[in-house]
């Protein structure tokens, strides 16, 4: 009998997880660098998601989640950032708010508008995914409400 302890293989959640994380920095590379989804997401799989460094060995990831979640993102921009701008209040459209924080909000919305991924799923792992990039900061309470607003205007028939 094999020692499964040795080399546990992560659960669906966690390669979830990862996923959504992986989804929001590739999102933000493609908007800092100018480059193309499929450029990002081909990057992202040779090179950075389940790869071994000197450091460690990088999460493995549900690449498919990874890949519907920055696609949705790019295909339904428009239609996610006019939610996002309507959860913002007036003085802070997406266009001024940290890259970071846009990202998590455009992936998302790429769930919210794209996926049958029930909204309260796509809150808590959002809010999980800013909470990780902002520890010290109030974003994860910002995401929470944002995304709330965000997912009643996509799903009102959720609520």
């Amino acid at each position: 009998m094999s020692d499964l302890s040795q080399n546990p293989r992560p659960n669906r959640r966690a390669l979830s997880a990862a996923a959504r994380v992986y989804a929001v920095q590739a999102l933000f590379q493609m908007e800092a660098a100018d480059q193309s989804a499929d450029r990002v997401v081909r990057e992202f799989a040779n090179w950075r998601i389940g790869v071994d460094y000197d450091e460690g060995t990088s999460p493995e990831a549900d690449e498919d989640l990874f890949e519907r979640i920055v696609d949705g993102a790019v295909n339904w921009q428009a239609r996610i950032d006019q939610m996002t701008d309507r959860a913002l209040v007036a003085k802070w459209p997406i266009d001024r708010i940290d890259p970071v924080l846009r990202a998590v909000f455009r992936a998302a919305g790429s769930e919210l508008v794209g996926t049958d991924t029930p909204p309260r799923v796509v809150i808590s792992e959002y809010v999980a995914v800013a909470d990780a990039f902002f520890p010290e900061g109030k974003e994860a309470r910002f995401v929470n409400a944002v995304l709330d607003h965000m997912a009643r205007a996509a799903r009102p028939d959720a609520f």
